[in-house]
């Protein structure tokens, strides 16, 4: 991988904070939905939407914590940066931009393509 991986990883370990940080306010938030009085149907309604959004939103987090925490394991181990189907140098451009990709672009589609 060229580049300086400390500073990926300092990057890295910004991110996940930051998303840590969410994680817990959506928590926090989807706890204090409907706590406020009885709620009317409309009201209940809105309510079993948010709580399902802030749901959501907190797996998709939770999953981009996981793609993070696998991309430092792979930086500790000097497998950062190559693509783990093909073990080919995913392309720095790539790696710029989604610092925790496993993949390479080929390969990312291809894995796409066969829904594995």
């Amino acid at each position: 991988m060229t580049g300086d991986c400390s500073q990926v990883k300092e990057l890295l370990l910004k991110e996940r904070q930051a998303l840590l940080r969410e994680v817990n306010a959506s928590y926090e938030t989807c706890r204090e939905l409907g706590q406020d009085g009885v709620p009317d149907i409309g009201d209940m309604s809105s309510v079993t939407y948010s709580r399902d959004v802030l749901f959501n939103l907190s797996e998709t987090q939770k999953q981009r914590i996981n793609d993070i925490d696998a991309a430092l394991e792979r930086i500790d181990k000097g497998e950062y940066g190559t693509c783990m189907e093909c073990d080919e140098e995913i392309a720095p451009r790539r790696m710029e931009v989604r610092p925790f990709s496993r993949y390479c672009i080929e390969c990312k589609t291809e894995i796409e393509k066969s829904g594995k």
